[in-house]
């Protein structure tokens, strides 16, 4: 018998192969391909998941997706969100500003579930709250990039943007997590969310205050060596987090958010700055690029671009502008007219959660493939036109003083 990488070569067919590797060819191409030119920066996501259109059964069928890519791409959506968690924490945005993006989001919500009723019951093949939270999305790591070049960070418009985009990313992983759990009754369910928090409040406190001297040594001796000790521990951490909330019949994107959390907490220090960039390197460099890449490759085109698909995505993407957009409303006093508007546009940039929303619903029947299909369409519009609207708007201002936040994979 021969070894164990012998075995699952030959266990993995010259067919499959190719796709990975074609996978991997369109990840890295997509790096190089949203960065060539310094006046167009293409957001990364966008350019994967085209590359995977092409590269997929509807248009060059040279690739698809199997079971060592779909294994890779569901670890890569558990690192997509597991990432949302340490953002929420690493960003250091006031309290006052999450609060009242927080607040902001409830008002997005509640109209986006107004939205999808109406949406439902003229004949929109979605549940009316997959609607409704896909349209209560923020990307905030692909606004960074922007707006830190633009320098917008450091000024009141910079701190609303923070406060609109960590509630417009945390928020909608805690309600699709929610509303997707469905095997006990409603008010179990309510129990085992309370109980999940609390066992995940008890992780984040006993990893705080308990640093044995021996165990914090091995973590520091270990930074710049192979043994990576902080990672493989963050790495565990994500895989145990989501063991358990699978296991107690919880969305498994509640634990991915939830170990983000937890580990973006642990290092919250200069000296986990570098601890951050190993994991980002597994993530953003390896992981999540394989998710966007397959998703381009079971993105149904053909319905998109039928007449039906296309006004269905451009009415997405006003909706985006209005749900997401409302938001803020709440900084009017803060902000002159002009800055209020570029929030609305920045606010209603969303494209990875909405790709994941689409993606772990439509796993359940919640949305169709069709409907799916225009929502990730009105999603990456949103991404290319609204941030370049919203920088126009405000206009060049001087780059801020304000220290830069960890950017590796920012364009997601």
């Amino acid at each position: 018998m021969g070894p164990p990488s012998t075995l699952v070569l030959a266990a993995i067919s010259k067919t499959e192969y190719r796709s990975l590797v074609l996978v991997l060819a369109a990840a890295s191409a997509a790096a190089l391909l949203s960065r060539l030119d310094r006046r167009v920066v293409l957001p990364t996501v966008v350019v994967e998941i085209v590359l995977g259109i092409l590269i997929g059964p509807e248009v060059l069928d040279l690739a698809q997706v199997n079971t060592y890519i779909e294994f890779l791409s569901n670890f890569g959506l558990a690192f997509l969100f597991f990432f949302a968690g340490l953002e929420v924490i690493e960003k250091h945005v006031p309290r006052a500003a999450v609060v009242r993006g927080s607040v902001g989001w409830t008002l997005s919500i509640a109209l986006g579930l107004v939205v999808g009723v109406v949406l439902e019951q003229a004949g929109v093949d979605a549940e009316w709250w997959v609607l409704g939270v896909a349209l209560a999305t923020t990307s905030l790591g692909t606004l960074v990039p922007i707006l830190i070049d633009a320098g917008v960070f450091g000024t009141s418009l910079g701190t609303a943007v923070l406060g609109t985009g960590v509630a417009g990313e945390f928020w909608p992983i805690v309600v699709i997590s929610v509303c997707l759990t469905s095997v006990y009754g409603a008010g179990v369910e309510i129990l085992l969310l309370l109980g999940f928090a609390a066992l995940v409040l008890l992780a984040a406190t006993v990893a705080l205050r308990a640093r044995p001297p021996r165990v914090l040594h091995a973590l520091q001796e270990t930074v710049h060596t192979t043994g990576q000790a902080a990672v493989r521990l963050s790495v565990l951490t994500l895989a145990v987090l989501v063991f358990i909330a699978v296991s107690v019949g919880l969305e498994f994107v509640l634990g991915a958010l939830a170990a983000g959390l937890v580990v973006g907490l642990v290092l919250d220090s200069p000296d986990g700055e570098v601890v951050r960039m190993r994991l980002e390197g597994i993530g953003f460099g390896f992981l999540i690029p394989i998710y966007f890449v397959a998703t381009g490759l079971t993105f149904d085109i053909d319905s998109l671009l039928t007449a039906d698909g296309l006004a269905l995505a451009a009415l997405f993407l006003a909706l985006l502008f209005v749900v997401r957009g409302a938001s803020s409303l709440l900084w009017s006093r803060e902000l002159a007219r002009r800055d209020n508007l570029a929030l609305a546009l920045f606010g209603a940039t969303g494209l990875p959660l909405i790709v994941a929303i689409v993606d772990v619903a439509g796993d359940r029947g919640a949305v169709a493939d069709s409907v799916g299909a225009s929502l990730i369409g009105a999603g990456m519009i949103s991404v290319l036109l609204f941030p370049l609207l919203g920088v126009r708007i405000v206009g060049p201002r001087e780059p801020s003083q304000a220290p830069e936040p960890a950017l590796a994979g920012d364009e997601y």
